[in-house]
């Protein structure tokens, strides 16, 4: 009697410990799992040469931006394809926005800009199939970008201007007595611009997609009312479609915003 009651309580205990040892109360769910960055090839550590997942489906979101705009745009049907449509609505929609928020000056930077949207679109998308890997939910991908843009600017601001560039943190419409102050908090958020810039886009496909494998997770584990947690997966993928398009858009936005400010840096 005594030794079934241990087996009970050991296979009980082993029923709610996880893989990694952890005891949990409910669902074996890992949300997180899916952004652990491993080898793509082998199993092992993770070298500075190693073909990783976020390798390879960067690489991928680079793929596609090529085929979208360059081979699929290479015959110039005057009755465009479908796919050729789609290339000349981005371009277009991101031509717009980069003559309307920097003007006429920001119009040689487009190529950079229209570069880091598609990229941008592109990885948010595929990471949405499923088994695949979102590499701008990692603030190593989404700094670098937020970097190069930070760098990019403040070095135009200060070739364009030279030391006429501070003027973007000198507030002369405010009291004299104020721009002290004021200078000190503009310098503050001009230095916290890479850190929301990256985090933004990381901390929204992070979230969106953890969400998905919580409901999946569920979906595996109810059995027979499994239908109400996949209408939920659903409604969130369709949101999650949005979202990888805003996301971008936001992203590209704020360039542009900061790209005028190197233009055009008096108040």
């Amino acid at each position: 009697m005594a030794q079934d009651g241990a087996e009970m309580a050991a296979g009980t205990a082993e029923g709610y410990a996880s893989h990694d040892g952890v005891e949990h109360s409910g669902f074996n769910i890992h949300p997180m799992d899916q952004f652990v960055v491993q080898p793509f090839f082998s199993d092992g550590p993770v070298g500075m040469f190693t073909v990783t997942n976020a390798t390879v489906w960067m690489a991928l979101a680079v793929l596609c931006t090529v085929l979208l705009l360059v081979v699929t745009t290479r015959g110039r049907n005057v009755v465009p394809t479908r796919a050729q449509s789609m290339a000349e609505l981005s371009y277009g929609f991101v031509y717009k926005m980069v003559h309307d928020v920097t003007g006429r000056d920001g119009i040689k930077y487009f190529p950079y800009v229209m570069t880091l949207f598609m990229f941008i679109v592109m990885a948010n998308l595929l990471a949405l199939i499923p088994t695949s890997f979102a590499p701008t939910s990692h603030i190593a991908v989404t700094a670098v970008l937020a970097l190069l843009v930070f760098f990019g600017v403040t070095i135009l601001g200060f070739v364009k201007h030279g030391m006429g560039f501070l003027g973007l943190f000198w507030v002369s419409e405010a009291p004299l007595i104020l721009r002290p102050v004021l200078a000190l908090i503009e310098l503050i958020s001009y230095f916290v611009r890479p850190v929301s810039h990256s985090i933004r886009l990381a901390g929204n496909i992070m979230a969106g997609h953890a969400v998905l494998k919580v409901f999946a997770g569920f979906a595996g584990a109810l059995g027979l009312f499994a239908f109400v947690p996949v209408l939920a997966i659903t409604a969130i993928y369709a949101l999650e479609v949005l979202v990888a398009f805003i996301q971008a858009y936001v992203f590209v936005m704020l360039t542009c915003v900061y790209l005028k400010d190197a233009l055009h840096p008096s108040h």
